[in-house]
């Protein structure tokens, strides 16, 4: 079993900066302070491109968890998609999409993934990680809005 979601966030940036602004290491980290999160190893700042990885160290329930991911694909300004290489998942893939809107941009996330341990697994993948995947793009989204403001 799997969990997949969807979030839209329409910003008053263009797609080409708010492309950029997602792959940026820095806001990522900035947007996930809460979590003590950091870029640990692969691309430490800046933006990660295509083919190149980021490794993060982070507390999410109390545990430190790390989680390497590398950019699979890009057609900029359009999309990119990053997908988990090692981690806490069996396997976690999130898409980005940037559509003109109006005068700025609709950016979407499709995400799935998939938690280790069977059917255990698959209880806290419906009951708690969905939603709190979920909360932590609807806060980064939240985050890039900001900075713009």
């Amino acid at each position: 079993m799997s969990v997949s979601f969807e979030c839209a966030t329409e910003s008053v940036l263009a797609p080409e900066r708010l492309f950029d602004l997602a792959r940026d290491i820095t806001a990522h980290t900035d947007s996930m302070s809460g979590f003590r999160e950091t870029a640990v190893d692969g691309v430490h700042s800046g933006l990660i491109g295509l083919n190149e990885d980021v490794t993060w160290r982070a507390w999410h329930f109390g545990l430190p968890l790390r989680m390497t991911s590398r950019i699979t694909a890009m057609s900029s300004p359009r999309s990119f998609t990053d997908e988990q290489t090692r981690g806490p998942f069996r396997y976690f893939t999130h898409e980005h999409v940037f559509r003109p809107h109006g005068e700025g941009t609709l950016m979407i996330d499709r995400v799935s993934f998939a938690a280790p341990l069977g059917l255990l697994g698959r209880v806290v993948e419906r009951l708690v990680l969905a939603n709190y995947m979920r909360k932590l793009i609807e806060q980064r989204n939240a985050f890039l809005q900001k900075i713009v403001r």
